[in-house]
């Protein structure tokens, strides 16, 4: 049934093993370490992690160089962990996905060592090779100003191989059914190991056309069907979330039309747009943003976050846009990174101001689709701007004020822990906030309930209010007979609204609003008006009607809007 569909509400929790926990003092984060933060994690109310590599890695990419997709990183553990880790998730009611890296692999890879060492190895054609070096080599990179060319020469090879990203990075030939049998082959171990799915790595780049002739590559969409079959028939339940930063007007072939092809997508483009909203105080650009996200088919979903491990890419906006995001967030150049994004986590880029904090993960948890928290972000851990690239932002977590913010008892950890400033351990750490019923961590914990107890947000359909002030922001879902609105102040400055929760409901259900979060509810006028003011960046979540809602919840649903499922 489709009832059944988890992702539809879950509450994804993303992290790398290797900043999150000590692996007996050698400064790498292991398994078994993180099986010992599980009960934390489960305490914080989270029902998904999100792993990213782990496997065997050569490391010069954080993991996404991968040597072996049958292993674990010795570092981190053993195949017997991994399965004890896993194991230990199910029995709290967490599910894992994991990354799945495939449109390349490390130059470590023995696919890769075999395919440069004989031009008839079998594993030649599972690389991109070109005699001559193509006229577009230094086009498309992902990396500008880190990365100078997509093709570079191989001495053992006697050939240029292709590489989207770095150049320790070969790109596979995923258009190789070969290739394709084995990727298959690879989510089907990990299945079997008891992960509940994959978060596909550069999915666009994975189905795209390589070679040195092509000029423009196309997407091969029946791959994403491909995958999509197999992972049904191996287990029923399990997904694929999609990183893949397209315009709107692609999304429905990821997903499918007929809802064959990816489970679930990263929205990029509100991601963009929410930014640009928090940095200009504007929210009509972010409602044009979701209106044009909105068609999808019934059983596919968005994630939604607010920042990833990577850095945050701005290239959908308008320059001006652009501009507005860079100026408020990441105004020095060391903050922004690849001439398109910033490098920061988002509680300096906020100012570490508690009231834009909350607002930013309020809108988060309560735009449609997933909530996806980084680990971190629940106590507002802060950058190293020291660190190259997109490590400043992968600094390792801050568990406690003992050295190394708990983290490790190594006199030298793989990426330094951040022990100085507003943002170092000794001031910003669980422990710490543990004990503070009014922290960041707690106020997450208690956000993260609420969220899981509006189901409307992940199953229903949602109406974007006018409220004719463009500072604020109000959006209504309705789903079996229900229907909660959330009221959202971008401004730094307090706002008086007036405005009705009925357009669309029937009869007198827009009359009363009680506030989920506190006890100022709103009853309407005579003109069926609800007047509410807003403290500067605060925000509402209301449920339309009284607390009796499930009593009134309908077994089935309402009219479906076609192209959404609704």
């Amino acid at each position: 049934m489709i009832d059944d569909l988890w992702y539809k509400n879950a509450i994804i929790y993303c992290l790398s093993v290797g900043t999150y926990m000590d692996a007996n003092g050698d400064g790498i984060g292991d398994f078994k370490g993180l099986q010992r933060r599980l009960d934390y994690l489960h305490g914080l109310g989270i029902t998904t992690i999100w792993l990213m590599p782990f496997q065997t890695s050569p490391g010069r990419d954080d993991g996404y160089d991968i040597a072996d997709y049958y292993s674990v990183d010795s570092r981190y553990g053993t195949l017997g962990d991994f399965v004890e880790f896993t194991q230990g998730c199910k029995q709290r009611g967490i599910r894992v996905i994991i990354d799945l890296v495939i449109n390349h692999t490390s130059d470590q890879h023995h696919w890769f060592k075999e395919a440069r060492r004989d031009r008839n190895s079998p594993y030649r054609d599972w690389y991109v090779w070109s005699d001559k070096k193509p006229a577009n080599a230094n086009k498309g990179m992902v990396f500008p100003g880190v990365q100078k060319s997509t093709w570079t020469r191989d001495k053992e090879a006697g050939a240029y191989y292709f590489h989207r990203f770095y150049d320790f990075q070969p790109d596979l030939n995923t258009a190789n059914p070969h290739v394709q049998a084995e990727l298959l082959k690879i989510m089907g171990f990990w299945i079997q190991l008891g992960v509940s799915g994959f978060r596909m790595d550069a999915v666009p780049f994975v189905i795209a056309t390589k070679g040195p002739k092509v000029k423009t590559p196309v997407e091969q969409y029946d791959m994403l069907r491909t995958f999509r079959e197999f992972l049904q028939w191996r287990e029923g339940d399990a997904i694929i979330l999609a990183e893949a930063n397209v315009l709107p007007d692609t999304d429905l072939e990821y997903f499918g039309k007929d809802a064959d092809r990816m489970h679930m997508m990263f929205n990029f483009h509100v991601n963009q747009h929410l930014f640009y909203a928090l940095a200009s105080a504007d929210s009509r650009p972010l409602a044009k943003a979701l209106k044009a996200t909105k068609p999808r088919p019934a059983t596919a979903q968005w994630g939604l976050f607010l920042r990833n491990h990577d850095e945050l890419d701005l290239g959908r906006l308008t320059k001006a846009q652009r501009d507005c995001v860079f100026n408020a967030f990441g105004p020095d150049k060391d903050m922004q990174l690849y001439d398109r994004g910033i490098r920061r986590r988002l509680a300096p880029m906020l100012g570490g101001d508690r009231r834009r904090l909350e607002l930013a993960y309020s809108l988060m948890c309560t735009l449609p689709g997933t909530p996806v928290i980084r680990y971190g972000d629940e106590i507002a851990m802060g950058d190293d701007l020291s660190l190259p690239e997109r490590n400043c932002a992968r600094t390792p977590m801050q568990w406690s004020t003992e050295p190394h913010g708990g983290f490790t008892k190594s006199d030298r950890p793989a990426i330094p822990v951040i022990d100085t400033g507003p943002y170092g351990y000794p001031h910003v750490n669980v422990a710490k906030q543990r004990r503070d019923p009014n922290s960041m961590l707690n106020w997450t914990e208690r956000i993260i309930r609420m969220r899981k107890e509006v189901p409307e947000i992940g199953w229903g359909d949602f109406t974007v209010i006018p409220a004719r002030d463009p500072a604020v922001f109000i959006i209504r879902y309705d789903w079996r007979n229900n229907s909660v609105l959330f009221v959202h102040n971008l401004d730094e400055k307090p706002r008086e609204i007036a405005f009705s929760a009925g357009p669309g409901l029937p009869g007198g259900a827009g009359k009363d609003l009680i506030n989920l979060l506190a006890e100022d509810h709103s009853h309407a006028d005579k003109r069926g008006l609800h007047r509410v003011v807003l403290e500067p960046y605060g925000y509402r979540w209301y449920r339309v009607g009284g607390l009796d809602y499930l009593l009134k919840r309908s077994d089935v649903d309402g009219k479906r809007v076609k192209g959404r499922g609704r």
